[in-house]
């Protein structure tokens, strides 16, 4: 059987138009702040949250109603392929065989392939498989079925973190060749998860996937300057704080997260980039969970440099 057309749902994911049925549904629930931030980037660029998977979505009254609907638009569509109208075709007779399974109505339902926003063609094609009849309780034996794993990188794909507008000192403008200093509070700076859920009858499955900050970068915004710490990564304090707080007397210290500029900003300013690196785990249902590639998330703000004033006497 050839899988069904691909649409865009009112649920924002791709897969065949269903406006009947689905009722196992994923849904998120979140826990920490994220004020002021956004969604993570992964930094593996191999990496992306799946892009489809199988999961249940139709009682068979339900699903024969989609299928006879999804049949009636296609024969009503001048452009529709007259081979795809005899596969569909083909498909409903054999599915009406066994008239969609309606005398088992509350012994299991019709599992199909469901699909991420942001899922390619080629991604899609991994999901092509048809919709097929699953017993309540039974986990079907084929790839990309639904899954904590699975959960867990959908969970990710929802993470938002808070932003990482960080203090500076001095804060009005920094000086040339004299450290600014730079940092996050902790109250700023916490551990943000996402759980995923899907329920259906004679299945719960879960699975929490939680993203911990652990160290802040900081890129100047020009080429003139230096970081400190050299390596320009300020790693989280046992407090889950970022660098240190500047107060008076510590003017001949060295920061331990903070940017000495080299040259005067003139009449504008640098964009500083302040980027966290957050790593993030997961656990899930019946599984041991563990972890995923870690994520990034950032904000620029501008510094003024100006030159230090000298006095002569």
């Amino acid at each position: 059987m050839a899988a069904d057309p691909i649409a865009t749902d009112s649920h924002g994911t791709k897969g065949p138009e269903r406006t009947v049925g689905a009722v196992a549904k994923i849904s998120y629930t979140s826990s920490g702040s994220s004020s002021g931030g956004g969604p993570v980037t992964s930094v593996d660029p191999n990496w992306t949250p799946p892009p489809c998977w199988y999961a249940p979505e139709w009682k068979a009254s339900e699903f024969r109603d989609f299928r006879d609907r999804l049949y009636f638009g296609a024969r009503h569509d001048p452009e529709a392929p007259r081979d795809a109208l005899n596969d569909m075709s083909d498909e409903n007779q054999a599915y009406a065989k066994d008239n969609y399974n309606i005398d088992k109505e509350k012994e299991g339902m019709w599992w199909g392939a469901q699909f991420s926003p942001d899922a390619t063609v080629a991604e899609q094609a991994k999901c092509s498989k048809p919709p097929f009849w699953v017993k309540n309780g039974d986990t079907p034996d084929v790839p990309n079925v639904i899954s904590p794993e699975i959960l867990a990188g959908l969970a990710y794909d929802q993470i938002k973190v808070p932003g990482t507008k960080v203090s500076l000192a001095p804060g009005n403008a920094s000086k040339v060749n004299l450290p600014t200093w730079a940092w996050l509070d902790k109250g700023e700076f916490k551990p943000v998860s996402v759980t995923a859920s899907l329920d259906a009858p004679g299945l719960h499955i879960e699975a929490t996937t939680t993203a911990k900050p652990v160290s802040l970068t900081l890129k100047p915004g020009t080429d003139e300057a230096k970081v400190l710490p050299a390596s320009g990564s300020c790693e989280l304090n046992d407090d889950d704080s970022i660098g240190e707080p500047y107060a008076k007397g510590k003017a001949d210290q060295t920061p331990p997260c903070g940017v000495v500029y080299q040259r005067s900003s003139g009449q504008g300013t640098y964009d500083l980039q302040a980027t966290a690196t957050w790593e993030i785990t997961w656990k899930g249902t019946n599984s041991p969970g563990g972890t995923l590639p870690n994520g990034e998330y950032g904000n620029d703000q501008p510094v003024k440099v100006e030159e230090v004033q000298s006095v002569n006497r």
